[in-house]
């Protein structure tokens, strides 16, 4: 249990629920082809939409750590800036102490995040608002945008900021995709000057984007391989 801010130092790992959350999915999940460059973060994204019919939407939201230095992931040169202050709040041990697992995630914020940059959906209706490829692909690099650009779009805190930023189906184009080292038929939005983001119909109501910052593409195979439980 968690007191006034504090996580008691036998407080469960939240990884493991994620993890036995992630196996009992009952559809396949996709993901970045595993490569020396990047590791997946150690929670996974779920959302879930219901409506009077049940369960009418789910997700699984994969984030990356990356590496741009893989053979050496202590090279400094792998490290974002970070100002002092929350240099500290990452690296500072409080009196109380910390969970392994929460020093060990704490770690992690000195290294570039491909925040959500995989997302498989499935649908219960092929009536859902995004429940197409290129209609998931333009919500998926929307939301990546609004939450990891927001800076660089000049959005400001909070809502609002206008639409002129986002993007619309208008730039999606038909695209191979590479998955399990298989091209399939996809799509893709490659004109974006922040993202580029690629997706396919994994099956019948379930669909994959994949989004990555354009900064960590030399880095970064788009390749994508189906998540083994």
């Amino acid at each position: 249990m968690e007191f006034g801010g504090v996580t008691p130092l036998d407080a469960p790992d939240p990884s493991l629920a994620s993890e036995a959350r992630l196996r009992a999915c009952a559809f396949p999940i996709i993901e970045l082809k595993p490569q020396p460059s990047i590791a997946r973060t150690p929670i996974t994204g779920f959302t879930e939409s219901r409506g009077s019919a049940g369960l009418f939407e789910s997700s699984v939201r994969f984030s990356y750590t990356l590496w741009r230095y893989p053979e050496d992931r202590s090279d400094p040169r792998n490290e974002v800036e970070l100002d002092e202050r929350t240099r500290r709040s990452i690296d500072e041990e409080p009196p109380w102490g910390r969970p392994d697992w929460l020093r060990e995630q704490a770690r992690l914020f000195h290294y570039p995040i491909l925040w959500e940059a995989v997302r498989t959906s499935w649908y219960g209706s092929a009536e859902h608002p995004t429940g197409t490829v290129p209609l998931q692909m333009v919500d998926h690099v929307n939301h990546v945008l609004r939450n990891s650009f927001r800076e660089q779009l000049g959005l400001p805190a909070g809502p609002g900021g206008g639409d002129e930023w986002k993007a619309s189906v208008s730039a999606v184009v038909p695209s191979t995709v590479v998955v399990d080292g298989e091209a399939r038929e996809g799509v893709r939005i490659d004109t974006d000057p922040w993202v580029s983001a690629v997706g396919f119909p994994v099956s019948e109501r379930v669909l994959c984007t994949a989004v990555v910052a354009r900064d960590a593409l030399p880095f970064v195979d788009l390749e994508l391989s189906t998540f083994r439980v």
